[in-house]
């Protein structure tokens, strides 16, 4: 402990510097800039805190359960005891297309509706109980997807900033994990006789939502919530807990000030820029200020980058790859082995990616990324469209378009997968960034809603042309990135804004660096550090 106080020392002195220096300029320090770290990085890091290590484990479940979701719904559309049940999705029924999309869209249509309510329920009641809520709804879901018997039924933040970069790494793996190990039980459980072939996957899927919604209360409140409604002494204690050390430890204390001076500001900003405003009208009008003028080129790029991510097709393979694969002439049983295959793809391009994502730089990634997933949909759409009414007399022409949708898949897991999550947190400013960043998730839910609902249709409809659609949007998505997206990586705030033409970060740079002192002032004297 004597050398973890001496070690942090050097901050102590800087800030207090900073607090009494009545002439701050540029070069002065701040709260954002000092490295703020607890012992070890990376794995390790983790597994040295418990709570750590427990919320990295809850979030891999939180993953795993929503991969779980999607992974199940695949093989279940083709599986005889699900067709049996519900007509309304076999081939042999007249709206066969419609049905199967608006049952598996559902499921996107629900996401995009509880991203916008979350955060303000979250905000409001805190993070640990509107994760309960929303776990009970889930369950409700899963429970009423189990029993249902008509088609109606059917459908019907504590890391410490050194260890934030794994815990992305885990969170994104498990979402792909999730959905090998959902294709993998379902096609374990087909074998079963009766009704039970389809109920028990969609039963299991309750498990790591339970683990996720009862085990977060094992955990402190978030003093990011603690502070926002003004409880700042238990939002200390909650860090301190957190990070197994005393509330007087300099570390603990830096990040805790930190902490009240971010939620000070950004309450100060939202009172400039809309006085006298209610709190209902207030939450509408944070909505709103994404698309006036001065946000709106990054608005754009936040929201684009999500919506090529969905259009590209990665989840009309996900969702319908037994469809595709016996259109190319497999066989049930081959279909539903090379369909379990997809996500394994997926996982082995997004290690490599996420470990090297800032070294390859984000722009790049964007545009070749485009480039090369619209090149073997293009070639597909033609050999579909050449030989789709003759593969039994082409069988190697059909496996060539089977090779085709796993180069695809793993061209969308070495780009754009990992990009339509990471490039919309680094476009906004820091006032702006949550909003900004519920935006663009809004935007992938709505449409990963819009391609489960309309891709069966237009299988049945346009045959080829489903991939020549996909191919198009990712000509336009190379296009457009190409014309309009910056390069974030390693990138200071300030070297963005300059990007867009604009000057945010200076304008909030007085008002931020003013908030700062008076944190500091104020909390200095009430923990001496």
């Amino acid at each position: 402990m004597a050398d973890q106080a001496k070690d942090a020392t050097p901050i102590a002195d800087k800030l207090s510097s900073f607090a009494h220096d009545e002439h701050v300029d540029d070069d002065a320090p701040k709260f954002e800039a000092l490295d703020i770290s607890y012992d070890n990085n990376g794995i390790k890091g983790i597994l040295n805190s418990p709570f750590v290590f427990g919320a990295a484990l809850l979030a891999s479940f939180g993953g795993f359960s929503f991969g779980y979701d999607q992974g199940v719904i695949s093989l279940i559309l083709v599986m005889p005891q699900f067709t049996d049940q519900f007509p309304e999705v076999a081939s042999s029924s007249p709206h066969s297309g419609f049905n199967k999309g608006l049952l598996t869209g559902i499921l996107e249509l629900g996401a995009f509706i509880g991203c916008i309510a979350f955060p303000c329920l979250a905000d409001r009641i805190s993070r640990k109980w509107a994760i309960s809520i929303a776990t009970g709804f889930f369950c409700v879901g899963a429970i009423m997807q189990t029993a249902s018997q008509t088609y109606d039924t059917l459908v019907a933040e504590i890391a410490p900033p050194n260890l934030r970069g794994s815990l992305m790494v885990l969170e994104s793996v498990s979402i792909v994990i999730g959905a090998i190990v959902a294709y993998w039980i379902t096609y374990g459980t087909r074998a079963i006789n009766g009704d039970w072939a389809f109920r028990l996957p969609f039963l299991l899927q309750m498990i790591p939502a339970l683990t996720v919604g009862c085990g977060i209360h094992f955990f402190p409140f978030s003093p990011r919530w603690l502070a926002l409604r003004d409880r700042n002494e238990e939002s200390l204690e909650s860090l301190a807990r957190l990070r197994r050390l005393p509330a007087t430890d300099e570390t603990v204390q830096v990040e805790w000030k930190g902490i009240i001076a971010e939620d000070r500001f950004q309450k100060e900003i939202l009172i400039q820029e809309h006085p006298d405003t209610g709190p209902i009208m207030m939450e509408v009008k944070q909505w709103l200020d994404l698309f006036r003028s001065k946000y709106l080129k990054r608005t754009i790029v936040a929201t684009a980058i999500p919506f090529f991510q969905q259009f590209s097709g990665i989840n009309a393979f996900v969702y319908y790859a037994p469809t595709f694969f016996s259109s190319l002439g497999q066989t049930y049983n081959k279909s539903l082995i090379l369909s379990g295959m997809i996500n394994i793809c997926q996982l082995i391009g997004n290690i490599p990616i996420l470990l090297y994502f800032d070294q390859i730089g984000r722009r790049r990634i964007a545009i070749f990324g485009a480039f090369l997933m619209a090149i073997p949909h293009l070639i597909m759409a033609g050999i579909y469209r050449k030989f789709s009414s003759s593969w039994q007399t082409h069988q190697g022409v059909g496996w060539f378009g089977v090779a085709l949708i796993y180069v695809y898949v793993l061209a969308y897991a070495l780009s754009y997968g990992p990009l339509g999550w990471v490039l919309p947190a680094e476009v906004f400013p820091s006032s702006k960034r949550a909003k900004g960043v519920g935006l663009a998730v809004a935007v992938n839910w709505l449409a990963n809603f819009i391609i489960g609902v309309v891709v069966p249709q237009m299988l049945e409809s346009i045959g080829w042309g489903t991939f020549l659609f996909f191919g198009l949007f990712c000509v336009a998505a190379g296009i457009f990135s190409f014309l309009f997206v910056p390069e974030t990586a390693n990138r200071s705030l300030e070297q963005i804004a300059a990007i867009f033409g604009d000057d945010l970060n200076a304008e909030e740079d007085g008002l931020r660096l003013r908030i700062q002192m008076e944190v500091w002032a104020e909390t200095n004297t009430q923990h001496q550090v």
